[in-house]
């Protein structure tokens, strides 16, 4: 039983998912957004987040010793020299602040053809880019429901006087 096991198998061994993710990954930092299935960006996301975290602590180091290990790991977890150079240089410098969150999994209506997988975005998200809060809308929320009238019972007229007006 798979009790307490995080991540998904993806119908993979080991060493194809870690290919596979680093090929993803690779794809996203060159274009900035990808499509795939949803599981496979979920689990992406994760590799793709790590990443980028290194390359901040590596931007953040204070001696080049550490900046030098951070690149190092980065290496270790994807063994592309452009694509790690572009992340330090380009990538990691639009999110210093920004504590985590780098990614964004958009479901697309579209299915895969031949499976009918379904299929989403992962894409990076832009510079100074935040998600929209329910305060911050610019539409106000819309008004709320007039309540439906109470049936209070009719009042009957009162009984009108059968005397002949006076003139």
């Amino acid at each position: 039983m798979r009790h307490l096991k995080a991540g998904r198998i993806l119908g993979r061994n080991a060493s194809h998912r870690l290919a596979l993710f680093r090929n993803l990954t690779r794809a996203l930092f060159e274009h900035g957004r990808i499509v795939t299935t949803v599981a496979k960006a979920k689990e992406a996301r994760k590799f793709v987040e790590r990443l980028i975290t290194i390359a901040k602590r590596g931007l953040q180091a204070d001696s080049p010793a550490k900046t030098l290990h951070a690149r190092r790991l980065a290496l270790q977890l994807l063994p592309d020299k452009a694509t790690i150079r572009k992340l330090f240089n380009e990538i990691a410098p639009r999110f210093l602040d920004r504590p985590g969150g780098y990614t964004r999994v958009i479901k697309r209506h579209e299915r895969r053809l031949g499976d009918a997988g379904e299929t989403a975005f992962l894409e990076l998200l832009k510079e100074g880019e935040t998600k929209i809060r329910a305060k911050e809308r610019e539409t106000p929320p819309a008004p709320a429901p007039t309540p439906a009238p109470t049936a209070e019972p009719k009042q009957e007229p009162a009984a009108e006087s059968t005397t002949p007006p006076a003139e």
